[in-house]
């Protein structure tokens, strides 16, 4: 592997003119491998990522953060996109495919009546809100699982910084979120229906909505997900499922079809566009009228390209049965780094679903170890971290290298694991387990 250079002073610059380095904190070099990640890519096809000094990786982390389900620079979608480009991108008239698309995820979502779009996770999830809020004629929000960025969500933590720790990043700041949304915004558990009942019975009267990922690190004990659905149809309060991490992975569109639970409301993002930005909240009409007394409304809402990427990428999942796919390649992952563990001696612990799943060592000094892994992984040709993203575009054969190479460079490092020297192997800076700011 040749010199990571360019890519390494380009960011040095980035944090001089951008606050953060990054637009995305899951994109921070300093989440990877501080002072060493080659941070910019130059090209990207498939499960291929050249960087800017022309070294090439194999990918084999979060895959533009989830946002590429069937992989870089996908064919289809990018000769749909090609055509909108031909086409002119943005009119005073309307692109049809907003139409061709709302009715792809009503076909796919049985129980949706209408859809609203916008381009992005964390919007899509405030138009939702927005959309309940107005429907409802109230305030509160009942939440559970990671939303985003925007005001109503964030607001969580002026009760107190550390609320959304069990949700989001912890140490995350809520400045600049006005006070007067203090305790608009309550979390419940994952999983803890009787946690929940006595929440939502202690609010019921101030409630515009219930918010939550249908599926996090881990799916649904028995019995959840269907008593939070009839305990919410019961008291008239709307449920919106955010699925803009999970759609579109164990199955075409939404995973509560999957679990069996269907909500008011599913927000819809990364995935849908394959790499282009698109995001689409669907919902039953009786809720989703709403959206007409209220004001949600942006210019770039109704450019072609997003709409072109998602019918594509749609009809793509559809025709292959991505999903399957997917699941089937995590599960070679997860089966994989447990097999090495017992190979080396080692507590390996692997959570999430299997095409969003993730795996850690478990030691004292696992943050250094997992460091060193991620360099050692980096010079044998693989971008690499404690999560995996699987995409249509990864084959056994990436799987098998990828364990490979791990294999590899645990055994390596085995020696130093069991004497308790791991810093005299690596003593540059450690990866950011949570949000850190940048000096």
């Amino acid at each position: 592997m040749g010199k990571r250079d360019k890519g390494i002073a380009l960011y040095k610059r980035a944090k001089q003119l951008i606050p953060g380095g990054t637009q995305l904190l899951s994109k921070r070099p300093e989440m990877f491998l501080p002072e060493e990640w080659p941070s910019y890519y130059e090209k990207c096809k498939g499960v291929s990522v050249w960087d800017l000094d022309g070294n090439h990786y194999t990918d084999m982390t979060i895959s533009g953060i989830g946002a590429c389900s069937l992989g870089y620079a996908d064919d289809e979608v990018d000769s749909a996109v090609l055509a909108a480009v031909r086409a002119g991108n943005m009119c005073t008239l309307n692109a049809p495919e907003e139409v061709e698309l709302a009715e792809l995820m009503i076909e796919m979502h049985p129980w949706a009546d209408m859809v609203r779009y916008a381009r992005t996770g964390g919007e899509a999830m405030a138009v939702a809100v927005r959309i309940a809020r107005a429907s409802r004629q109230k305030d509160k929000v009942l939440f559970c699982g990671y939303h985003g960025w925007h005001d109503w969500y964030l607001s969580a933590n002026l009760a107190s910084d550390t609320i959304l720790n069990g949700h989001l990043l912890p140490g995350l700041d809520p400045g600049g979120v006005p006070r007067g949304l203090l305790g608009t915004c309550v979390p419940f558990a994952y999983n803890d229906l009787k946690g929940f009942e006595e929440q939502i019975f202690k609010s019921r009267d101030e409630l515009a909505a219930v918010v939550m990922e249908p599926a996090r690190n881990y799916l649904p004990e028995e019995g959840f997900l269907s008593g939070i659905r009839q305990v919410t149809r019961d008291l008239g309060i709307p449920l919106i499922f955010d699925e803009v991490s999970s759609g579109f992975r164990m199955v075409s569109g939404g995973i509560h079809l999957k679990l069996g639970t269907e909500p008011d409301i599913a927000v819809f993002a990364k995935a849908l566009g394959n790499g282009y930005p698109m995001a689409a909240v669907i919902g039953r009409k009786e809720v989703m009228n709403a959206a007409q007394r209220t004001f949600i409304s942006s210019t770039y809402w109704t450019d072609k390209i997003g709409p072109a990427a998602a019918v594509a990428t749609v009809r793509k999942h559809l025709k292959n049965d991505v999903g399957t796919h997917l699941v089937r390649i995590g599960g070679m992952m997860q089966d994989g780094w447990l097999r090495l563990g017992q190979k080396h001696g080692l507590e390996i612990i692997v959570a999430g679903i299997e095409p969003l799943t993730n795996w850690r060592i478990n030691i004292d000094e696992a943050q250094l170890l997992h460091t060193i892994i991620v360099l050692k992984m980096l010079e044998k040709g693989y971008l690499t971290s404690k999560t995996f993203y699987a995409t249509f575009a990864h084959t056994n054969e990436h799987v098998n290298n990828y364990l490979k190479a791990l294999d590899e460079v645990l055994g390596e490092l085995m020696p130093a694991i069991k004497a308790g020297t791991l810093k005299e192997v690596y003593s540059g800076p450690i990866a950011h387990a949570g949000f850190k700011r940048l000096t």
